[in-house]
């Protein structure tokens, strides 16, 4: 793909479940406001100043297009990442509004960590859910009644998508509580399921998202009343007096600086807004040869006997290891190749380690970049290491 011109003939990527490829309209996008105009965003009056703030509110509404969202009901911030967000939410929340906080059993450590150390900071109980062997939730199994729920929309182990989302959110309001949902692996080929989610917040990685390094947070409105702001500086005022200030987010307009705390990373957000123009452009083409390419290798993966695959169905992101062999020689070899890997428990060590006692596997992940190449190249690799 010409977006993707700087992969060389040799190379193959398979880790955008860590962070996909960035194609040249993104690139270029961050180019052009370094040398365009390199300026701070809401704090200035000149002309690159008015550029940078046009373009950002452009990626503030375009986060909420993207997933069928009104700007009435929710608000856009930017952060560093997934886990920074996840943990901006947790650690503000006022106590004594919850009596429970689940997660579930495939997660990975962003809300796995953070759901233990916000149990034990309010001193409330944490559980810990069964996800189906397809990504669901059975519902009839648990109480939500005052009771945090942080899950993700798909796994980074093997992609299962939480395809009851819907249901899941409804039940749990319905019972009293608040959902947070990790959509870091869901929102650059599986945003569907997320579309009109009204999750109380949805947190996820520009940089899964073929955006640069950055991470967002999509928040309902009614969720600030439980939030008490303590990670606080510039950027997030109107005024300041010797012992009191006014925050800026009690304007709806600025409800976003609840969460930004001082100078923005401004060219990486209105690359992102680039990224999503992108990914709204791909085609039927493009989907289809991301498929193909799933299927083609997840076939071959099936097919070895000395290959234990931990995904269920085809999925751009599929994790297993080989009887008898170290997942990380494995992923040495692959390199030595030029194929690029991921080996370990890919920051699940709950589940991967503790819960199903496998080794330390492999993990391919790939995106619209991948040509079928790639994959005529990964399978004659793994076939001579097999033999």
């Amino acid at each position: 793909m010409d977006d993707f011109d700087y992969l060389r003939d040799g190379d193959v990527y398979l880790d955008s479940a860590c962070q996909s490829l960035r194609p040249r309209p993104v690139i270029d996008a961050l180019n052009r406001y370094y040398t365009e105009h390199n300026s701070c965003g809401e704090r200035v009056k000149y002309a690159w100043g008015r550029k940078t703030d046009e373009l950002v509110e452009d990626t503030r509404a375009a986060v909420l297009k993207y997933l069928k969202l009104k700007s009435k009901d929710y608000s856009v911030s930017f952060t560093l990442n997934t886990t920074y967000g996840i943990n901006l939410l947790l650690q503000q929340f006022k106590n004594g509004l919850f009596k429970k906080v689940m997660t579930s059993d495939i997660e990975h450590n962003s809300p796995f960590l953070s759901t233990m150390t916000f149990a034990k900071r309010q001193g409330i109980p944490r559980e810990i859910m069964e996800r189906e062997r397809d990504g669901s939730i059975d519902i009839s199994k648990y109480d939500f009644k005052k009771t945090l729920v942080v899950v993700n929309s798909a796994s980074n182990i093997d992609g299962r998508k939480l395809l009851n989302i819907k249901e899941l959110v409804k039940a749990v309001h319905k019972q009293g509580g608040t959902i947070i949902i990790d959509a870091a692996q869901a929102l650059a080929h599986s945003s569907d399921i997320l579309e009109k989610t009204e999750a109380d917040a949805i947190c996820s990685s520009a940089h899964k998202m073929y955006g640069p390094s950055l991470g967002l947070m999509i928040v309902r409105r009614d969720l600030f009343d439980k939030i008490e702001t303590s990670f606080i500086g510039g950027g997030m005022v109107d005024d300041v007096d010797a012992d009191k200030y006014q925050l800026s987010a009690e304007s709806p307009n600025h409800a976003y600086t609840k969460f930004e705390s001082g100078l923005q990373a401004w060219g990486e957000i209105i690359a992102f807004g680039e990224a999503l123009k992108w990914l709204e452009k791909r085609s039927k083409a493009d989907k289809q040869n991301l498929a193909d390419c799933a299927q083609r290798l997840f076939d071959f993966l099936k097919s070895q006997p000395k290959v234990h695959l931990i995904n269920e169905e085809p999925n751009p992101t599929m994790s297993f290891y080989i009887e008898g062999l170290d997942s990380h020689m494995l992923g040495q070899a692959l390199s030595n190749e030029g194929i690029m890997a991921r080996t370990g428990y890919f920051c699940v060590h709950y589940y991967l380690d503790h819960k199903m006692h496998y080794p330390p596997l492999i993990r391919f992940s790939f995106g619209y970049h991948i040509r079928p190449s790639d994959i005529d190249k990964t399978i004659n690799t793994l076939e001579r290491i097999l033999s």
